[in-house]
């Protein structure tokens, strides 16, 4: 009973746990927050970020060796890019569009 109970703890932290800032954890804690990524490829992706700079959409952890898409889309909600809200698949920057200047017209 008390393996069960145990079990059942661990099971929950993996589930309820605070998604993660990418950017900025350790190996250590990624391998512990995130699915499907133990502490190899965890030391990977600290490597890869040393290496490339800062990871900012999901396709950039896609490159690290070892985390295809399906990793990636199975951690989407528990990772962070910086202080915003969880990682989505689609979190590219598009540039704002120019206003388009006011026309002025000439008096008659």
């Amino acid at each position: 009973m008390k393996k069960l109970f145990v079990l059942f703890m661990l099971y929950s932290f993996a589930v309820f746990a605070e998604p993660i800032n990418i950017n900025q954890a350790d190996a250590e804690t990624i391998s512990k927050a995130l699915t499907g990524i133990g502490p190899k490829k965890a030391e990977a992706v600290v490597q890869y970020r040393k290496e490339h700079g800062d990871f900012k959409t999901l396709k950039d952890l896609e490159n690290v060796s070892g985390i295809g898409e399906k990793t990636a889309q199975q951690n989407e909600k528990n990772i962070l890019f910086g202080d915003s809200a969880p990682a989505t698949a689609e979190k590219i920057a598009t540039p704002e569009k120019p206003e388009k200047p006011q026309e002025t017209k000439k008096p008659k």
